[in-house]
């Protein structure tokens, strides 16, 4: 078969190298792109006759699968399909494989890394440091006794929650789904308007899709408290960010530190959460730290040997 991987997958040449040719030893053929593009005439060509095709973020729009003749198999390195058309992978029959659980730790990690920050006033802390300042004024809080709210409970919540109750917090959750396990850690679910109302921490954990889409609406985070802050490491579309940016400037909630915007960056200088109070903000990158891409990529190359043995691994459901 001829399998293309349409952009980096950020490991080492050397890895990339083993992988490829793990692959050419068993007669198949593999080309593998260095730069991504978004252009889908070149998503086209890059395409042309592959029957398995690997990304990871990069959209992969209807024309492209509608154009590509001999397309069997979609492997996306990375756990989130909303960028994929999936209703041309529907109608055509291209079986679509994720890389779910890669980046359950380093995804639960940046979650608290992005609450110690907004609760410890880091940004404000080094500049005060680079500018001459001091610390006075810039009194912290404590995660240890905070009611933190997880709001989906799938792997990555769930790490998460385990994460903030050995900081000593007590956890709440919120998902469509009650998992008996969550509930053996001591958590209770309860409603979003609860869990709202009720949280110092609010973090955010759910897929995009149109039933999350907005689900932290205007009308949700006026609920929160005006000391709580909120976390997204989710999905931007998740939030109403326009809303979001609306409370932290009016200072009706204390904080947010948001990894996931409505688009990927670099942002637009107007975009909304740039100009607004008490946020800590990252580009995108909860999923990559140096052990998360090297667990990706056995997990996409293992779904490609699946694949290749009559045996596929990781498939969503269409």
């Amino acid at each position: 078969m001829k399998i293309t991987l349409l952009e980096p997958l950020g490991i080492p040449e050397e890895v990339l190298a083993r992988y490829q040719s793990c692959l050419e030893k068993r007669g198949h053929q593999f080309t593998a792109y260095g730069e991504k593009t978004t252009d889908p005439a070149e998503l086209i060509r890059r395409t042309g006759e592959s029957e398995i095709v690997i990304l990871a973020n990069n959209p992969y729009p209807a024309e492209v699968v509608e154009a590509a003749p001999n397309l069997k198999m979609l492997d996306v390195a990375f756990t989130g399909i909303d960028h994929v058309a999936l209703d041309a992978c529907k109608r055509k029959g291209v079986m679509l494989c994720n890389a779910a659980g890669y980046s359950t730790q380093c995804v639960a990690e940046l979650a608290i890394g992005l609450t110690i920050a907004c609760l410890r006033n880091m940004p404000d802390c080094e500049t005060a440091v680079r500018t001459g300042g001091v610390g006075g004024a810039l009194r912290g809080r404590e995660i240890g006794g905070c009611t933190v709210g997880i709001v989906g409970t799938g792997a990555i919540g769930t790490m998460t929650a385990r994460l903030f109750q050995a900081f000593g917090a007590k956890v709440i959750a919120y998902s469509r789904t009650v998992r008996p396990e969550v509930e053996e850690m001591g958590i209770s679910y309860v409603s979003l308007e609860t869990l709202m109302a009720q949280s110092d921490i609010v973090s955010l954990h759910l897929p995009s899709n149109p039933q999350t889409k907005g689900m932290i609406s205007r009308a949700m985070l006026q609920k929160m408290k005006p000391t709580a802050i909120l976390i997204n490491v989710a999905r931007g579309a998740v939030v109403d960010n326009t809303a979001l940016a609306e409370a932290l400037n009016q200072e009706k909630i204390a904080g947010a530190g948001i990894d996931v915007f409505d688009m990927e960056p670099p942002l637009p200088e107007t975009y909304p959460l740039l100009r607004a109070k008490h946020t800590v903000l990252t580009p995108h990158v909860a999923f990559a730290t140096e052990e998360s891409m090297l667990r990706r990529a056995e997990i996409v190359f293992r779904n490609v040997e699946a694949y290749l043995d009559g045996c596929p691994e990781n498939v969503c459901p269409l």
